[in-house]
């Protein structure tokens, strides 16, 4: 027995008429009249009642009616989620993001896909670079968003998805936060607060390189994380350089502050596995995308 035969029985069962049941179906009567009588010996049972004038259900086919009908719906929902499943619509994702990703690109991300793709469930892990790059490889998260520069690694696509320029973040009460935009050279004196750098060492190399070029040497101190390098920063005890969305984030005693010549710039990537076969993750790489079209950085 086939989903074709329970499919024609359900038709001839519900039109009382051979003839308007094939033409329901798109096929002609013989064949429908055949497959139906190759149902009832294949259950040993008349299923219909036949004169010349109606069609009429024996009791035995009102009882099957209604399990055809079961079967029938059970096998279009399975039909469904799998068709949903495949589409990247039902699921798991699990992601990993830099802790500045969430100031602006993530949040807009997560937006649209809570209304695309409500029935995947969601895995957030704030990690730094070197973290993910681990976590990706060992399967622990299949999307990661990182800042670039990475060192390339085996299996792994990186893909940049937005660049966004340095701006300053001081102390409300700093000499130099009254300035409308601030000169890297200004800085000379200031605690620089930074990651260490072997946990972001691409966003470490970045700033760094922007003070040595600007022939400073900044005295350094690694607090660990961002919203302790901004409690520091509102204590009025050092400084440092953040992506201008950052500045989505307020903080009570902390300015922002753009840089007065060309500002150095951060870049954003999507990282995944080479052989990811989970359906979600290009789904979610495609939000990425568009939702980088649209960023308040500059898209690179």
């Amino acid at each position: 027995m086939e989903l074709r035969h329970l499919r024609y029985f359900v038709a001839v069962a519900e039109e009382l008429h051979f003839s308007r049941a094939a033409a329901r179906l798109h096929i002609a009567q013989p064949p429908l009249s055949q497959q139906i009588r190759h149902l009832e010996h294949e259950l040993e049972v008349a299923l219909f009642t036949r004169t010349r004038r109606r069609v009429e259900l024996t009791a035995a086919g009102r009882a099957f009616l209604d399990e055809a009908r079961s079967v029938l719906e059970q096998a279009d929902r399975a039909a469904r989620i799998a068709r949903r499943v495949g589409g990247g619509q039902i699921g798991h994702l699990s992601i990993g993001f830099v802790p500045s990703a969430d100031l602006d690109l993530l949040p807009r991300v997560l937006r649209v896909w809570q209304r695309r793709y409500p029935d995947v469930e969601l895995e957030l892990q704030v990690l730094f670079a070197a973290a993910q790059i681990d976590a990706l490889l060992a399967g622990r998260i299949q999307v990661g968003l990182v800042r670039l520069p990475l060192t390339p690694q085996r299996g792994l696509v990186v893909e940049r998805v937005q660049s966004e320029p340095l701006v300053v973040a001081l102390p409300r009460r700093h000499r130099l936060a009254r300035r409308r935009a601030i000169r890297l050279p200004d800085l000379a004196g200031d605690t620089l607060l930074l990651f260490p750098r072997h946990v972001a060492p691409g966003y470490y190399d970045v700033l760094m390189g922007a003070f040595e070029g600007a022939g400073l040497t900044p005295r350094v101190f690694h607090p660990g994380t961002l919203q302790t390098n901004l409690a520091l920063i509102s204590a009025g005890i050092g400084i440092t350089l953040l992506p201008a969305s950052i500045r989505n984030l307020r903080r009570a005693g902390v300015v922002y502050r753009p840089l007065a010549a060309a500002a150095p710039t951060v870049e954003l990537a999507v990282v995944y596995r080479e052989d990811e076969r989970s359906p979600t993750v290009p789904a979610f790489v495609d939000l990425v995308r568009s939702a980088a079209r649209g960023s308040t950085g500059r898209r690179g």
